[in-house]
This record gives C-alpha cells, structure tokens and sequence, in this order.
C-alpha cells in the first residue's frame, strides 16, 4: 500500500479570519499532563514506525536470501500496478486477464511456498540429523536424531508459533538471526573453498558451464543444500550445516504466511478471523509435515515446482501484465525486456516439464560422497586425518562446488 502524503490541518491567516467568518479565540492551553501524555503517545508511535521498519527490512533480506528474486521482474510488477491503479500483485492480474487469470496467480502462489515448506522441512530433517550424529556416543541409528523427529520436533517447537503470529513484521528478529547465520554460512563456505582448493584434482570437464540437463537445474537451484557435497567428518561444515537448518527453520514461517494469505484472499475475502487464522495455519502446516514425513527425496517436485510454479510467477506473469498494459513503443526498452524474458520464460516451462519428466534425476538422500570414503579420497578435516590418496584419484570426480 501506498502511503498518501499527510494532511496538516492548518489555521487561516490572521487577517483572512474576520473574512471567512472566525471569531477571535485565545488559544487553549492544555494542562502539562496532557502534554506529557501526547508526547508519549507521539514517542512511542515514532519509535513503533522506527521498529516495524526495521522488522520489514530484515523480513524483506531473509527473504531475498531464502526464496530468491529477480530484480527486473519487480520493476515490471511495480510498473504494471501504476498502470492498472492496483497496489498488490493479485489485483493486478486481476485487472489485467480477469478473473481466470487472479485464480491461475493464486495456484501458483500457493503451490510454490507451499511446496518449498515441505522441502524446507526436508532439508532442515537431512541436515540436522548429520550435525547431531557428530555428538561423541551417540548412536547414528538413535530415533531421537533421526530426519523425522527433527522435523516433528522443529516444527512443533519453532515454525508452528511463529507461523501462528498475524503481522509479520514480528518476524523481524527472527530475520535478523537468520541473515546473520547466513553470513557465517557464507563464511565458511569460502574457508572451505581456500583450504580445499589446492586439493581438487584437475578434470577434463572442470570449466564446462553447463550441461544439456542444465534447465532442469533452473527448478531446484534456490532449493539446492551446497553441504550435502562436503564430508560428515567434517568438523567447520558441521558448525555450517547447523547454522544452515537453523536458517532454514526459521525462513519457514514467511512462506507459511504466503500460503495463508493466498487462502485468506481466495476464500475469506483477505480477513480471516482468529478461529480460522489458527485453524488454517495448523492445516497447512500439518499437511506440508505428513508429506515431507513420507518423501525422502523431493528432487522431481521441486523441479516441477520450479518449472511450473516459479517460472510463470517470476518471468512469464510479469511480463505478459506490462506488455497489455504498457502503450510505450516497441522500441521502448522495458518492452524489448519484457519480449525476452517472456518466451525465454515459456521455454524453460516446457522444456523443463518435459526433461523432468523424460529424464529424472538420481535420489541421492542422505547418502555420504563417494570421496569421503577412505578408499578414494579424504576431503576431510585436516586436524583429525591427514589427506589420503590412492590409485583411484585419477577417477574422482569431484562435485564440492556445483
């Protein structure tokens, strides 16, 4: 929403008062007290703006960070809500395809949190399960550390309070803690990159940029857990994959207030009492739960989630909207924009959908890297064991950084 200019209530002129038919008054004095009282409820209004902004900005990182986003894609959807009069991006399909296409936008925007709910809950369960078998004299077959009480365990005991809240801009704090543990995952992703840098061997394809599956990445690269590829016995990686589940765990709620709000908006007319604000947020969370207790391995979802919910949303809706709105010229340069990005977008749909389907990526879930077995190649930490090279080095393939 916009916020309109504020309005001064200001008192004529002293010579234009007799004119427009003031009569003289002297001037009310307030009583102290009544002065003391309106400055406290000015300071605590300024100091309430002063927090909620910083709580919408930390939201706004977290969620930049966790979901990913696309920068032209905005211009576009600001563009076209300036055009249309709207100030929300399903009020803005709305205006421009009608109500088929504000039922389409809202598909696709609960399917898209939605499923990345159940593969943050999946994440969260696989890397958190690894950090908790490195505790000395725990059983790696214990039930206690095992994925699905993680993620039970989480879920009852961080992302269903939080997501139960109704402002968001409660979620600053826990913005905060996740942009912070995200810049000490970045951290040590880079320590890792200097210290086993000088240990990768050499291959053949090793500056091959992309492969003829490499659209098929475009649908789980937000999504993509870049630890699964170090070693368990890895002590600095560890320490990163408990700052990453955590993260994740606590980026969870913000797509759960999506969810809601599509529902909110589709069903109730955007309000939703507090009865139902509970009941459906215990609903949608106790679904994403149960399906990722069932699935170990979302690999084909999350690129059928990506390819058929995150393309249209990001390249294809935006674009389609400025193009029947805009009366610039073809020349215009958002137009020439918006005439690339949108058949690039319906290119990657179909092809995707159709390489997902025809060529299914292996399931590797929970599985350690072939490297990290003594018999090929030790990538581990140093202060434990020293690296390791046998006659099988020439074969290893390693895929740390992809």
């Amino acid at each position: 929403m916009r916020a309109g200019p504020r309005r001064q209530h200001l008192l004529p002129p002293q010579d234009n008062r007799a004119a427009m038919g003031y009569q003289r008054q002297d001037p009310v004095i307030p009583p102290q007290r009544d002065l003391d009282d309106r400055e406290t409820l000015v300071s605590e209004h300024e100091h309430k703006e002063k927090t909620c902004q910083s709580a919408a900005l930390f939201n706004v990182v977290n969620s930049i960070i966790g979901s990913g986003i696309i920068d032209f894609s905005l211009i576009l959807l600001i563009k076209g809500g300036a055009l249309s009069g709207t100030d929300t991006y399903q009020s803005l399909v709305n205006k421009t395809f009608g109500f088929p296409g504000y039922i389409l936008l809202s598909v696709l925007q609960f399917l898209y949190p939605f499923i990345a709910m159940i593969s943050y809950n999946i994440i969260a369960g696989d890397t958190l399960s690894k950090v908790f078998q490195r505790i000395p004299g725990v059983d790696p077959e214990n039930v206690f550390i095992g994925r699905h009480f993680i993620i039970g365990l989480s879920t009852v005991t961080f992302t269903l309070p939080l997501s139960l809240y109704r402002n968001i801009a409660k979620l600053g704090k826990v913005s905060l803690i996740s942009t912070g543990l995200t810049t000490l995952i970045l951290g040590i992703v880079m320590a890792r990159a200097i210290s086993l840098g000088p240990h990768i061997p050499k291959t053949e394809d090793a500056w091959v940029f992309a492969k003829p599956n490499a659209i098929q990445a475009v649908g789980v690269m937000s999504f993509g857990d870049l630890f699964e590829n170090y070693c368990r016995n890895d002590d600095l990686v560890t320490f990163g994959r408990f700052c990453y589940g955590v993260t994740v765990i606590l980026t969870y709620p913000m797509e759960c207030f999506v969810t809601r709000e599509v529902i909110a908006n589709v069903f109730f007319g955007g309000n939703l009492s507090s009865v139902f604000h509970i009941v459906v947020t215990v609903m949608v969370i106790t679904v994403a739960t149960l399906v990722s207790l069932l699935i170990d391995c979302l690999g084909i979802v999350l690129e059928l989630n990506g390819v058929l919910c995150a393309t249209p949303l990001i390249f294809i809706i935006p674009s389609a909207c400025y193009l029947k709105l805009s009366e610039e010229p073809r020349t215009h340069s958002d137009k020439i924009m918006s005439y690339v990005m949108l058949p690039i977008g319906a290119a990657v749909m179909v092809f995707g959908f159709v390489m997902a389907i025809t060529n299914p990526q292996d399931c590797t879930h929970g599985q350690e890297m072939f490297y990290c077995f003594p018999d090929n190649f030790s990538l581990t930490n140093t202060s434990e064991s020293h690296i390791q090279q046998t006659t099988q080095l020439s074969i290893l393939n390693i895929s740390i950084f992809q």
